[in-house]
């Protein structure tokens, strides 16, 4: 009882610091989206998405700033760049929610997105390739097919989820007025764009346009790859002079709108600081009882049977709850040499670190930032993603780098 009242104290203190800690990097970035907007670059990259986006988002206008935000949420994700990918995504819900009529309940779009985003559409898993060539690995970019195939599993199984699941929630707002589904959102409702733009977004650049950025974003892996020691301290310096440099160009008053967007991101990092506080002491209380261990150590037998021995059913329990306690996971594994980097269970860890995200923790962060209490069926299509992406990640793993049967 003295380490699970410990483990909620220091789950108390930890989330505030977290929230705190988040205060500067959300206030670059939601800046830095914020000077991207007014110069119009949401808008070309919705233009050059649309025919995948709109599809999925019906009820999402083509020219509205929620898409731009959450394609630039979906991109940083895919490249690994987490610090990037939060502010984008909070920005995404908070447009969303302005597309809302059931105030406090979560939308189609708002379920959908965070599934995709839990999913955790990652093209280079940077972050885990840097952890493995650490500790010595002797391929350590050699999880990335298998992330990219869980990931594919992943996110299609999360769409999927969210597609069906959504038709048996309905809608409730904060003062009991309850709805069917939810109507398209109208066009009205969407920002004003300048006439010459309306148009242009709504047709959408040409299919061969969208296709080509697409095989330039393909080619971009092996290079990362190859050479990602170098280039990933370039990476966030030059999304910065990018987008800068495209505001000033395009003519925006860059100072001003960055302190704009800067003032809004200390805004939220104070406001998620109650929702954090909640969903981290439930995780940390359940880490601390021993509930976790029991667990693991009551069906990992079973689990081993099918290729997913103990410690990487640890793996996929923790990751959900806690990032970085799934990080520091995994290097304890990776630096013990009865496991290794390179071994089976090295690379299925490895492999399910980069192709999840922490759940409950986004869950907490996105929903927290705009006050939303009735998440509908968020949750069930995440973890039901999450769980496809285990699935996947045992497949792939015991198929390309150990027998069916773990040891």
């Amino acid at each position: 009882m003295q380490a699970l009242t410990n483990g909620m104290v220091e789950a108390a203190n930890g989330s505030v610091t977290l929230s705190l800690g988040m205060v500067g990097v959300m206030a670059l970035f939601l800046g830095l989206m914020k000077v991207a907007e007014q110069g119009g670059l949401l808008v070309v990259l919705a233009r050059l998405i649309r025919p995948l986006m709109i599809r999925l988002f019906p009820d999402v206008p083509a020219d509205h700033p929620a898409m731009g935000a959450m394609i630039l949420n979906l991109s940083a994700n895919a490249l690994g760049l987490g610090n990037a990918a939060t502010p984008f995504g909070i920005r995404a819900m908070k447009e969303l929610d302005r597309l809302n009529p059931y105030p406090g309940t979560a939308t189609n779009a708002m379920a959908l997105f965070l599934a995709i985003n839990t999913s955790s559409v990652t093209l280079v898993p940077t972050s885990v390739i840097a952890l493995r060539a650490s500790v010595g690995s002797a391929d350590p970019a050699a999880i990335l097919s298998t992330t990219l195939f869980a990931t594919f599993f992943s996110t299609s199984v999360a769409i999927l989820s969210a597609k069906f699941l959504q038709r048996f929630f309905s809608f409730q707002a904060d003062n009991g007025t309850t709805g069917g589904d939810l109507p398209v959102a109208p066009a009205i409702l969407a920002p004003a764009l300048p006439e010459a733009d309306g148009p242009a977004v709504a047709r959408g650049y040409p299919s061969w346009v969208s296709a080509t950025a697409l095989v330039v974003l393909i080619g971009l892996i092996p290079v990362t790859i190859l050479y990602g020691r170098v280039i990933s301290p370039w990476v966030l310096p030059s999304l910065m002079l990018g987008m800068l440099g495209f505001g000033f160009v395009r003519g925006v008053r860059v100072y001003e709108v960055f302190v704009e967007g800067a003032r809004e991101g200390f805004e939220v990092g104070v406001r998620i600081i109650p929702y954090l506080v909640a969903i981290l002491v439930a995780v940390g209380m359940f880490k601390s009882s021993g509930a976790l261990g029991y667990l693991t150590g009551l069906i990992g037998p079973w689990t081993a049977q099918i290729g997913l021995p103990a410690d990487a059913l640890t793996m996929a329990l923790l990751r959900p709850l806690s990032g970085s306690g799934a990080q520091g996971f995994l290097a304890t594994l990776l630096q013990n040499p009865a496991i290794g980097p390179d071994g089976y269970v090295g690379l299925l860890t490895s492999t399910l670190q980069g192709s999840s995200e922490t759940t409950f923790y986004i869950l907490a962060v996105y929903y927290g930032a705009i006050r939303i209490r009735q998440v509908r069926h968020t949750l069930a299509a995440a973890l039901i993603g999450d769980l496809a992406g285990v699935v996947a990640a045992v497949f792939i793993c015991s198929w390309l780098y150990g027998p069916a049967v773990a040891p």
